[in-house]
């Protein structure tokens, strides 16, 4: 990096090991510390704290005290090297905590592009996030997570490692997530999370037609409202992604790939 093509407080510690983009900006008393590489056009506020290896992208802002890149909370851990990779254009609130991966869960923790993380969200390690998403206030994850593209997580909603949230799902306040979400679906709180319906509202802003979103509510009948086994609800989404749903076949691919069992 160079004096002319970043702004650095001078109250901030920068490790010489570190790489910084152009235009990049550094808050008061922020920490940067080795193996960290830093794009173009990005803030980092007051008080944050960057641990690398980690890898962040272009056009990110950090809000104050952030924790980036610390090691995960795993008691496996023995110090191997793992990583933080981060996209761009996200937008990192106040005391989030984000960790870097595990040697035996791929190693890498993994953040797309143009996500909204609130304040005192956590991403454990191991996670992998899409794009397009919003955390609010307090979500967490628990390890090995993987949320897909467009999914709100609502305030102090948690999810349970090794679970998957598909696209366009939507995760009601205080939701407590303990199997995977398919795609499209919201989920409201009971004792655990418990679907309540599809996301329509979230899917008619995004552009999805009268159609689809007909094809994606009688899916979600077969799987939920009715007295079917889930091999014979599985049987009816074949059906309807046989007549053309390319969105019922991404939700009937989604439960053929669980490892969980199905929020249901």
């Amino acid at each position: 990096m160079s004096a002319a093509s970043v702004l650095v407080h001078p109250t901030a510690v920068i490790d010489p090991d570190a790489r910084l983009g152009t235009g990049v900006q550094v808050g008061a008393y922020a920490v940067i510390g080795a193996g960290v590489e830093v794009g173009d056009g990005t803030r980092i506020g007051p008080h944050c704290t960057i641990e690398g290896p980690t890898r962040i992208g272009r056009d990110n802002v950090f809000h104050a005290h952030a924790a980036i890149g610390g090691e995960p909370q795993d008691k496996k851990y023995r110090g191997e090297r793992v990583e933080l990779v981060i996209g761009d254009g996200n937008v990192v609130r106040e005391f989030v905590t984000i960790n870097r991966g595990t040697g035996d869960g791929g190693g890498v923790t993994r953040i797309g592009d143009r996500n909204w993380i609130l304040a005192y969200c956590h991403v454990a390690h191991d996670c992998i996030i899409g794009n397009d998403c919003v955390f609010s206030n307090n979500a967490t994850l628990a390890g090995h997570v993987t949320v897909g593209n467009h999914v709100i997580l609502s305030g102090f909603a948690g999810v349970h490692q090794f679970c998957r949230i598909g696209d366009h799902a939507f995760i009601g306040m205080g939701a407590f997530v303990n199997g995977d979400v398919p795609p499209f679906l919201m989920v409201a709180q009971e004792k655990y999370a418990r679907p309540r319906g599809i996301n329509a509202e979230g899917l008619k802003r995004r552009g999805f037609d009268a159609g689809r979103i007909a094809s994606i509510k009688r899916a979600y009948r077969a799987l939920y409202m009715g007295d079917a086994k889930l091999d014979e609800a599985k049987s009816e989404l074949g059906e309807i992604a046989a007549s053309g749903s390319d969105d019922v076949r991404a939700m009937l691919d989604f439960i053929e790939r669980g490892e969980r069992p199905l929020l249901r």
